[in-house]
């Protein structure tokens, strides 16, 4: 498929689960692709591989997302790398749980800092490189909306802070013709939230459709938004959880 033939994109948190699919994903559909990766090396490079096999270009570049230079940084490293950007997902993120009691500032901090903050300054500054028809997405969480059970609130607060950047953006950037969305994952088989991992029972219990969703099929909904037929998406957020939420 070729309907996102000559974009680029900028995938952040691109090496593993969710980021990953999606880098793939667009790749398939015929956009060069830049990922970020804090740590993982290996498995960036893994993803480079497979994007190139495609015979697309794609890079890897290490960023920290709990720093705001590194993050503007490779916004501006994937623009330069392929002369230009036309879609940012926003995907790092990091999941801190507890009781409200023993939540730390380091946990709050580390949260916001990379749920909340990245989102912003990468937003920020990709809209510097960004033309008509550019697309912006973020990866929320259907915890965003609806927090069916304790412990969850600091990342839930992370999510639906996302919820009213994206209606904000979307008007800034409306003008520009630029379009700006929220995806809200649900339970989402990765390494992060295996499908038969100790928690997965209860997850499933909530949902309409009691199974895991596939990074696969994230991916598609993301490459949805950003392609043509995405024009008219905008300033919203689309949920993709099996009903959970329903």
């Amino acid at each position: 498929m070729n309907r996102l033939h000559g974009k680029r994109a900028l995938i952040t948190g691109g090496s593993r689960g969710i980021g990953a699919a999606i880098a793939k994903r667009l790749a398939a559909d015929g956009a060069d692709v830049a990922i970020t990766y804090e740590k993982s090396a290996e498995r960036a490079q893994a993803v480079v591989a497979g994007i190139e096999a495609l015979g697309r270009r794609a890079v890897a570049i290490q960023a920290d997302s709990a720093d705001p230079v590194a993050v503007r940084n490779a916004v501006d490293r994937a623009a330069e790398a392929f002369g230009g950007l036309d879609i940012l997902v926003n995907n790092a993120g990091i999941f801190r749980a507890g009781a409200l009691g023993d939540l730390t500032l380091d946990d709050i901090d580390a949260t916001l800092n990379v749920n909340v903050r990245a989102v912003i300054v990468a937003s920020q500054a990709a809209a510097r490189h960004l033309g008509e028809g550019g697309r912006i997405v973020s990866t929320g969480s259907c915890l965003a909306t609806r927090v069916p059970d304790a412990g969850m609130s600091l990342y839930a607060a992370s999510k639906a802070a996302l919820i009213g950047w994206t209606q904000g953006l979307a008007r800034d950037l409306g003008p520009r013709g630029i379009t700006v969305n929220i995806v809200h994952p649900g339970s989402t088989d990765t390494d992060m939230n295996p499908a038969d991992g100790e928690h997965a029972g209860a997850q499933r219990s909530r949902m309409a459709i009691p199974q895991y969703g596939k990074a696969d099929d994230v991916a598609a909904l993301v490459a949805f938004v950003v392609g043509p037929e995405g024009r008219s998406i905008n300033g919203t957020g689309l949920t993709i959880d099996g009903g959970a939420n329903a």
